[in-house]
């Protein structure tokens, strides 16, 4: 009888001990990298969409820009120039932990930006494409389409942060060079001030 009772508490004993690890483990942290890491592949998701989102108002900008303003010939080939190298640039989940993917990417969507900057302006010169309805439509989604780029950026770089914060810090740095070692550091925006700001047209 005293060894059945010995042998039933040992029998207890280990899937206590191992649900005791398992909670212990969880609780040391080592489910935040992939964690954190899931959470900036999403918001890197919402960056793409949304710089999708404007390349495709473009087109539709540039032709009702192009009814009123011909003469403009150079910005609008400029803008048009811009969108088709922002699309040639083929993105996905590993380029953000490439820094010259990245970069390529980066620089095709600032280029476009100052294009479109410029497009902007331009249209102050043109008073009845001002008052176009149209047009009017257009650069209203366009600069929401801004200011959502904007925030996902944000989104994204503060995801980034946690990411590779935890990738650098005790414990997630054991965990990294230990159960995660394929986990990378990823590359955030470094853009300069004023494209952070989307473009602006005063009417």
């Amino acid at each position: 009888m005293y060894r059945s009772a010995e042998s039933f508490v040992r029998l207890v004993r280990i899937p206590l001990v191992v649900v005791a690890l398992g909670l212990l483990v969880s609780g040391c942290g080592v489910n935040n990298i992939p964690t954190y890491e899931e959470s900036a592949k999403a918001k890197w998701s919402d960056v793409q969409n949304q710089y999708q989102r404007r390349a495709d108002l473009i087109p539709n900008l540039v032709e009702t820009v192009k009814g009123y303003a011909t003469q403009e010939r150079e910005v609008l080939t400029q803008v048009t120039e811009a969108r088709a190298k922002a699309s040639q640039v083929k993105v996905d989940a590993s380029t953000i932990t490439d820094p010259a993917k990245f970069k390529e990417f980066q620089d095709a969507q600032n280029a476009l930006t100052g294009a479109l900057g410029r497009l902007l302006v331009t249209v102050e010169r043109y008073p009845d494409l001002k008052s176009n309805q149209n047009f009017l439509a257009l650069q209203s989604q366009l600069e929401g389409t801004e200011n959502r780029i904007a925030v996902a950026r944000r989104d994204y770089i503060e995801a980034v942060r946690q990411y590779n914060t935890e990738l650098r810090t005790f414990p997630g740095v054991i965990w990294a060079s230990t159960v995660y070692r394929s986990a990378k550091p990823m590359e955030t925006f470094t853009v300069a001030e004023d494209l952070k700001r989307p473009p602006t047209v005063k009417f």
